[in-house]
């Protein structure tokens, strides 16, 4: 089998397990709705160690992982899952500085970008804090680093924007995941948090895929 054939193969099967899962949500969680869950993030992983960027199957790994535990019990497993992530977005915001284009001049728009990032995540976290309770700590410092992800995502301009797109979808889906969690229900939440949250992995590991085997060696 190709190099080629193997990238098509764990792209359909991400794709895959990411639209039955989306298109299953009212029946979660149901027998095998874990490894439905779990296949697909984790197949983007994969590709990213076979294409050798083990940082960014590192950071789609613990993805995963957080996925799985939040599946398997949303809330005693919850700092787990939580804490999980954090470490991705850490390892995530190592790979995007690693491998910004220093050549690229940043440009208005990023700048531009990169502060309304900042705002948003500022006043979504102000609004949220007061209901946080025992968990301010730990959610405060996590808004912190998806915050710090997607800043790193945008001012390390790909040669594509799909990095920088799928990393501001990961903070929405997270936002909305939190609001609903914490403040008050959200309309439609499984359908807009796991398309968005899919919708910014695919992005950030395809994105990031695509940019690296079109860099200069």
């Amino acid at each position: 089998m190709t190099n080629r054939m193997l990238r098509r193969l764990f792209i359909v099967l991400s794709v895959v397990c990411g639209v039955v899962y989306l298109v299953t949500a009212r029946w979660q969680p149901y027998p095998g709705s874990v490894i439905v869950k779990g296949l697909s993030v984790g197949p983007l992983a994969v590709l990213a160690f076979v294409a050798g960027s083990p940082m960014l199957g590192a950071a789609l790994a613990l993805s995963t992982l957080g996925d799985v535990l939040l599946d398997l019990d949303p809330e005693r497993l919850f700092v787990f899952g939580l804490g999980s992530f954090l470490v991705a977005h850490l390892v995530y915001i190592s790979v995007f500085i690693r491998n910004r284009r220093r050549t690229v001049p940043l440009g208005a728009s990023r700048l531009v970008l990169a502060g309304l990032v900042l705002l948003y995540s500022g006043a979504v976290s102000a609004w949220l804090l007061p209901s946080l309770g025992a968990l301010i700590v730990p959610v405060a410092i996590y808004m912190c680093a998806i915050t710090a992800m997607v800043i790193s995502a945008i001012l390390a301009r790909f040669s594509n924007p799909w990095v920088a797109v799928g990393a501001i979808l990961f903070l929405i889906s997270d936002s909305l995941l939190a609001v609903n969690k914490f403040k008050t229900p959200v309309p439609y939440r499984d359908f807009l948090v796991w398309s968005t949250y899919y919708g910014g992995q695919y992005g950030v590991a395809i994105g990031f895929l695509t940019a690296k085997s079109k860099s200069p060696r």
